[in-house]
């Protein structure tokens, strides 16, 4: 394997972690990072003391919290965000989290071995907003290989 798929998804929290309305998502945060982990194709996620990356501020608004994992090809990251628990957690989004304007994903390719920062993703996901998909950063639509994703978000 000489690359590596990496991608980034953000998202602006309702309320705090700690509120109660929070609950469901911040208990089985955990569990869905523990999915990835042993998912076959996992590679690597960015973590923080927590073990997670709810603690890793990138934006202005501490409300925004991120994630990055890289995989071994883009089917991976596909079976396991549409084939796993996560799909349902996804599906359940708009209870934890505001709707943004533009893109929240982001994927690009890195060499096998590469570990890629926090900024290296937010230029990222700034790219395709601002230019749209293209090789330096792209989404699932970009992806003519990519099948599970188009069946999965309309279910």
């Amino acid at each position: 394997m000489t690359r590596h798929v990496a991608e980034l998804n953000i998202g602006r929290l309702l309320h705090p972690l700690d509120d109660p309305r929070m609950a469901d998502f911040a208990d089985n945060l955990d569990r869905v990072n523990g999915i990835a982990d042993r998912s076959e194709g996992f590679v690597w996620r960015l973590k923080g003391e927590s073990g997670n990356a709810t603690g890793i501020q990138a934006f202005d608004d501490p409300r925004i919290i991120l994630n990055i994992s890289l995989w071994e090809s883009v089917d991976a990251l596909e079976r396991y965000v549409w084939q796993t628990v996560h799909k349902r957690f996804y599906g359940r989004r708009h209870e934890w989290f505001d709707r943004f304007e533009g893109p929240y994903f982001v994927m690009w390719w890195v060499p096998a071995g590469h570990r890629p920062t926090v900024e290296e993703a937010v230029e990222r996901l700034r790219h395709l907003k601002d230019n749209g998909p293209s090789e330096f950063a792209f989404g699932w639509e970009s992806l003519p290989a990519a099948q599970i994703w188009k069946s999965a978000r309309c279910a």
